[in-house]
């Protein structure tokens, strides 16, 4: 099977377990504002298949297997090609290769079927949790979202990172919210606090997008560690 991908990084470090082999996919509709890969938003016309990837995944398996890392598929929205990503998935666990999804969530519950059987680890964005934040931040108004991640919270234990943006979902409102649906999911989940930041301007810029988050500063390190106390105050588990 052929999909459409954006790049491949094959020293992954910091998007899953050990190093990764990293499949950036192509195509997102989520739109996000301050997204740093808006060039992975469209489909584009490079295409890849399965047997490519476990080949290429190969050359390079000592390292992998030497600091327990294996295959990380991320885009863009990954969940988009969801079949791709199944038969992808499926082939890399008949060679005992670790799988790891890297997802907004923004799915729908039958392609998220497709690819949890041959899933070892998800790595679940969330944005905020508030119809306020999502809608501020992207294109949908999170309420899906927030029910996939209850649903895929059901079928696995998942790693889930929040995108800490200052003043649009960081208020302590929000972040009440937010650890209150961490205490609702079934299963003990992991938080991985990520900051807001500038790096992807110059993207937008040269793709001759708008960047509509100029007025809002990069998050800093007392911006995550005032967060990080809030959750491991009421016992949550933060990387």
């Amino acid at each position: 099977m052929v999909g459409y991908y954006h790049s491949i990084d094959t020293m992954g470090t910091v998007d899953g377990q050990g190093i990764r082999y990293l499949v950036f996919l192509a195509g997102c509709n989520l739109g996000c504002l301050f997204c740093h890969n808006p060039d992975t938003w469209k489909l584009g016309t490079k295409t890849i298949t399965v047997e490519e990837i476990i080949a290429d995944f190969n050359r390079y398996r000592p390292f992998y297997e030497a600091s327990n890392g294996g295959i990380t598929v991320s885009g863009g929205e990954p969940l988009l090609q969801a079949d791709f990503v199944a038969e992808l998935f499926a082939a890399a666990k008949l060679q005992g290769i670790s799988t790891t999804l890297d997802t907004s969530g923004f799915a729908k519950i039958a392609d998220i079927d497709k690819v949890l059987p041959y899933t070892d680890h998800i790595m679940f964005g969330l944005k905020g949790v508030t119809k306020t934040s999502y809608q501020r931040l992207t294109n949908a108004d999170g309420e899906s979202i927030i029910e996939n991640l209850r649903y895929m919270a059901t079928k696995h234990e998942l790693t889930i990172r929040y995108l800490v943006v200052p003043t649009i979902n960081d208020s302590a409102e929000e972040i009440a919210e937010f650890i209150a649906l961490i205490q609702s999911l079934p299963n003990k989940h992991i938080v991985d606090l990520l900051g807001y930041h500038e790096m992807g301007v110059y993207k937008w810029e040269a793709l001759g997008l708008e960047y509509k988050l100029r007025d809002i500063r990069p998050a800093n390190k007392e911006d995550i560690t005032k967060i990080k106390k809030m959750l491991k105050k009421e016992h949550i588990m933060v990387l």
